[in-house]
């Protein structure tokens, strides 16, 4: 055999083994997400690392699978990431609205499912998500919630349409929850709005109020200008009028004073 054609032997037969590796580690998390965890879990958090590292590498090989396989695991993969994303949020309503988003796998992962195990584990979490926001609401136990929810849903896994109309109340359920969330924040943005409006309102006030004030400071420089210029005139006329009233007087004194003393020369003084 020529060397070009053992090596892509070889590269194909690598490929074929990364790919069984990804599948058996793809059905193995999948078993694990089906469990009851502890919240130290950690094995499931590590195992889908190492299965985005090997699906990067399934990707770059030169004989990878079909698209649409590779799709598949891509899906896969991505829930179980999602998954892991939801579970590390606090509130149960949260959780739920995550869950809501996150896409299954269509089709099994191994020959032995009848159904995709991402789908039930994908009813089992919303129906816990959903088993903890009822017993908030009713301040029941959270536990007994969830094996209660967890039991129904394991009875109903080989029942077509009872998993049908579990999935269809539970998306009731959560999109109700769905509907309050948007319509508070609607009634937010609503408000926000408002507030928006009100805010350029008393901006357009405080501006007007603003070129009013300055149009009075103006007009009260004017008239100090003004009053200031009528002050020096009638300073200056003043002035003025002092310096006639002081001629008149020393003229007056001066007719009084030769008057008197041409009377004295006329009329002389009696013997």
């Amino acid at each position: 055999m020529a060397p070009g054609a053992e090596a892509s032997s070889g590269a194909a037969m690598a490929a074929t083994r990364l790919e069984l590796n990804l599948v058996r580690l793809l059905s193995r998390c999948e078993a694990l997400a089906a469990e009851r965890r502890d919240p130290e879990e950690w094995r499931l958090e590590k195992y889908v690392a190492a299965l985005e590292d090997m699906l990067r590498e399934l990707k770059k090989q030169s004989s990878k699978p079909a698209p649409e396989l590779l799709n598949e695991y891509s899906r896969k993969v991505d829930f179980l990431k999602g998954l892991l994303e939801a579970e590390k949020l606090s509130s149960s309503t949260e959780k739920a609205l995550a869950n809501q988003f996150l896409a299954p796998g269509r089709t099994p992962t191994t020959a032995k499912e009848r159904t995709p195990a991402t789908k039930t584990v994908h009813l089992q979490t919303k129906a816990r998500c959903t088993g903890q926001m009822r017993s908030e609401l009713l301040g029941t136990d959270p536990l007994a919630t969830d094996d209660s929810e967890e039991l129904n849903i394991r009875k109903r896994k080989g029942l077509t349409s009872d998993e049908k109309q579990s999935a269809v109340e539970l998306d009731a359920v959560l999109q109700h929850h769905q509907d309050m969330q948007e319509k508070l924040a609607e009634e937010m943005l609503s408000l926000a709005r408002s507030l928006k409006n009100n805010t350029l309102a008393a901006q357009n006030v405080i501006k007007q109020d603003n070129q009013t004030l300055s149009h009075s400071l103006r007009m009260a420089d004017q008239n100090f200008e003004k009053l200031k210029d009528e002050s020096d005139r009638l300073e200056q006329h003043a002035k003025k009028s002092v310096n006639w009233l002081l001629w008149i007087m020393l003229i007056v004194v001066c007719f009084i004073f030769i008057s008197m003393i041409l009377f004295i020369r006329i009329f002389p003084k009696l013997k």
